[in-house]
Parts: structure tokens; C-alpha cells; sequence
């Protein structure tokens, strides 16, 4: 898996925003509406974040999620987003890491996110991934699970 930051408003990622989105709308609802936690393309933008996309060996774009700063030290992860055709290869576990990485290298040391109840394959992922449970961090009123995880400088 080869992994590139790219403009989240330029396909692929774009392409890759627009499947998440529609796929979390038939469980909760649309998440792109006034009320629910920001995370635009210009969120995920240098200097304080970033939009990665994963491309499998063919150089098939799989999947993509971006990194929102939140102040100096804290991220979110967000738009976590597997293609069907590569689910259930560890392919999101992988994507987490390198989320993790780049939020390292924009130097932040800590990563939040959320998941909804809906989802609770994505909860145990991040747990067994070392997140924590933390409060309501965002304000989002469809997450039941929001996660913490201090980065160190190891890349563990």
C-alpha cells in the first residue's frame, strides 16, 4: 500500500470523500449539514492537515482519511473510508497507522476521533489500536465512541 497526501477538493480524494459520505448517510443520516463537526477540504489542508489516499499495488485508489488540527497539540482523525472491494484485509488498520504518522509529522501529539454506534467494528479497531474513551471532544451528535491516543516520537 503506497500512501499520497492529496488535495481533498481533487479526485481521488474527492471521489473517496463523496463514497464516505454517502455511505454514513444511509446509516445516520447526512453528516454534511450545519450541526455536525466540520471537516472540509479546507480542514484538511497544510499547514495543519492533511488528506491521505491509500493505493493498492495496481495503484487502485482504496482508501483515504484526513487529519484536522485542532489547536498545538491535539488532531482529529476524520472521513476514515475503505472502498468495498478492500474491506476485510486490514486495509483500514494500515490506514489508521499512516493518519497517525502524518499527524506525527505535522506535529501534533495527540489523535482523536469518533465512530457511532452503528459502527462498532471501527470502535474495537480503535481501541485495539491503544484510543481511549474521552468525552464528547467535537460536539458531534451522531458518535457514540470518541477515542484518544498520545503519539509518541517512535511512531508506536
Amino acid at each position: 500500500m503506497r500512501f499520497e497526501a492529496v488535495p481533498a477538493h481533487m479526485p481521488p480524494a474527492s471521489d473517496l470523500l463523496a463514497a464516505m459520505v454517502a455511505e454514513m448517510a444511509l446509516l445516520y443520516g447526512p453528516i454534511d449539514v450545519p450541526g455536525m463537526p466540520s471537516a472540509t477540504p479546507a480542514d484538511f489542508a497544510p499547514p495543519r492537515g492533511t488528506f491521505l489516499v491509500g493505493f493498492d499495488d495496481d495503484g487502485v485508489p482504496v482508501c483515504g482519511g484526513g487529519v484536522k488540527g485542532l489547536d498545538g497539540e491535539a488532531a482529529e482523525i476524520k472521513r476514515m473510508f475503505v472502498v468495498p472491494s478492500a474491506r476485510g484485509r486490514g486495509v483500514a488498520r494500515v490506514l489508521l497507522a499512516a493518519l497517525e504518522d502524518a499527524a506525527r509529522g505535522l506535529g501534533y501529539g495527540v489523535v482523536r476521533l469518533d465512530t457511532g454506534p452503528r459502527q462498532p467494528h471501527a470502535q474495537r479497531m480503535y481501541e485495539a489500536a491503544g484510543y481511549r474513551a474521552i468525552g464528547n471532544f467535537n460536539a458531534n451528535p451522531v458518535a457514540s465512541f470518541w477515542g484518544e491516543k498520545r503519539l509518541d516520537r517512535a511512531g508506536r
